[in-house]
């Protein structure tokens, strides 16, 4: 039975504040309107992570979360900061696709609902939530200190919720819980699935399994070694103790990408032989190729049914939610109101064209790691920290089969998004300038390496 939180005018009808989250509250607002701004991000991240999203306050039925609250603070102090508030690289490639995907996420639901008064205040409270967000991380984050700072926070939220998370496994008592604002405790099958202070046991688990690249990267990098070796056992903690088969194959995939760091010049046989396997496997399958997602089962009690009827009614339905997207989608099979696939959600509430801006997000986003990475060669370091990136980006891409990002986690991946901007900015923009969309020629090959020997 789907909840009626999902519905227009659902969720809590009043605040729902505890003292501590409101004194935290102000404190980092404080912080983010304050402190310099390389250092902003520290507090923002805390709040946002830390802080249930179930803590909120409502104002003439508007709810105002913690990060929703803490995005507002981040864009007042982009309006202080005037003209210092320019973007790494200006406004890039990703930026583009991403104002443009938010918008027309936007407008699509928002004639998928008629206009209604409910559904317009809920999608302009989710798209400042995205747009806001994802250009005050942009904003926040301007070169590779920003993004190890970045990483050690994301380490600091690792530790606190594995900590907590152990801690549901052992008493079955959600310590964020005790605040208000998420759920107390959550089993299934007789199975403790914890969340610590993510509003489900998903997110939690994929925020822990999708920084685990990074982290390691950070350790290689040798300068903050105890903070990223924890940080790493505490990641860990979080993909296993939410005991969701979705975290464990992220995590699994994250960690793979960077194993096949040795064959790194020789990926496009790899890349077309997983689409041979594929298209064989569903030429000789008794069912559609996508059906094997059903068999993918680590703990013995994931509905990977579930994820594979969603995939199925996403390529069944097309006709039905194409356009605008779709309502009807309850009505289509076990549990198909509960969207727990990244890009299932993103079709049925957006439509055909936000899916395709969604999809071109992440294609762009390898694209340009891809050839910046070849743009750094000679260079073991830069390209090491390209492949972490990219092992990162992998991990959140399994995860978007089993996990809709509906909660904090969405701003993990906005981070991904400006690491990978930054990146390319600093080889691309400053390495060699004059490089374009294009693939390299082996004249700007020898211009990079030229650069890097220097």
């Amino acid at each position: 039975m789907e909840p009626d939180k999902l519905h227009f005018g659902g969720g809590a009808t009043s605040t729902v504040l505890h003292p501590l989250v409101a004194v935290a509250m102000i404190l980092a607002i404080i912080l983010i309107l304050c402190l310099p701004r390389k250092y902003v991000m520290v507090p923002a991240l805390l709040a946002i992570f830390l802080i249930p999203k179930g803590q909120q306050i409502v104002l003439l039925g508007v709810h105002f979360n913690a990060y929703r609250v803490m995005i507002l603070a981040g864009l007042a102090r982009m309006a202080m900061s005037g003209r210092s508030a320019s973007l790494a690289g200006g406004f890039n490639f990703m930026d583009r696709i991403c104002t443009t995907f938010f918008l027309c996420f936007f407008v699509t639901n928002s004639l998928l609902y008629r206009l209604q008064s409910q559904a317009l205040v809920k999608n302009t409270g989710d798209l400042l939530d995205a747009l806001g967000g994802y250009f005050v991380i942009r904003f926040l984050i301007r070169d590779r200190e920003d993004i190890k700072r970045t990483i050690k926070t994301f380490a600091a939220v690792a530790i606190v919720n594995a900590a907590c998370m152990l801690n549901e496994q052992r008493t079955g008592q959600n310590i964020f819980g005790l605040l208000g604002g998420v759920a107390e405790e959550s089993v299934r099958d007789g199975k403790i699935r914890s969340q610590g202070s993510f509003e489900i046991f998903l997110t939690a688990g994929a925020f822990g399994a999708t920084i685990v690249p990074l982290l390691i990267w950070l350790w290689t990098e040798g300068k903050s070694k105890i903070i990223s070796a924890v940080g790493i056992i505490a990641a860990t903690i979080m993909a296993v103790t939410c005991y969701a088969s979705t975290t464990l194959v992220g995590c699994a995939a994250g960690v793979g990408a960077l194993c096949l760091w040795p064959i790194r010049k020789h990926m496009r046989p790899v890349r077309w032989g997983v689409v041979a396997v594929l298209v064989g496997l569903h030429l000789v399958m008794h069912g559609p190729v996508w059906s094997i997602v059903e068999h993918i089962d680590l703990t013995g009690s994931s509905s990977s049914y579930h994820r594979y009827i969603l995939i199925d009614s996403f390529v069944h339905h097309f006709g039905d939610w194409w356009l605008l997207g779709t309502r009807d989608n309850a009505s289509w099979g076990y549990f198909t109101w509960d969207l727990s696939n990244q890009f299932v959600a993103v079709a049925f509430t957006g439509g055909l064209l936000a899916f395709v801006l969604f999809v071109t997000i992440i294609t762009k986003a390898f694209s340009k790691i891809g050839i910046t990475r070849k743009l750094a060669e000679g260079n073991p370091s830069e390209e090491w920290f390209l492949w972490c990136l990219g092992a990162a980006l992998f991990s959140h891409i399994v995860g978007f089969f089993g996990v809709n990002y509906m909660d904090q986690i969405q701003y993990a991946w906005f981070a991904l998004l400006a690491f990978i901007s930054v990146a390319v900015f600093e080889v691309n923009g400053q390495v060699v300038p004059e490089v374009r969309e294009e693939e390299p020629s082996y004249e700007v090959y020898a211009k990079a390496d030229d650069w890097v020997k220097s």
